[in-house]
């Protein structure tokens, strides 16, 4: 896998699918992203933000194994905002 080009989070299957430059693809599943990182109901409020409003950063923290620190640091989105 390679560059990340896109994500779109797919709610009938409860999954971000994310693709990358080299065609390949992988689907993230959010159910067990959410038993594993979202610990609070400020943690599982925020993974729920990420995922309908930022796809891409969520794939993105996912695949470099950063949503833990990303959470820890207070659930605050607007870090992410332009």
């Amino acid at each position: 896998m390679n560059k990340l080009l896109s994500c779109r989070y797919n709610m009938d299957t409860d999954r971000v699918e994310a693709r990358f430059a080299d065609r390949s693809a992988v689907a993230i599943d959010c159910i067990a992203i959410e038993d594993e990182y979202g610990n609070t109901p400020a943690q599982r409020a925020e993974l729920d933000w990420l995922l309908y409003n930022r796809p891409l950063e969520y794939a993105q923290m996912v695949l470099r194994v950063e949503m833990g620190h990303y959470l820890s640091l207070g659930c605050d989105h607007s870090r992410l905002e332009d």
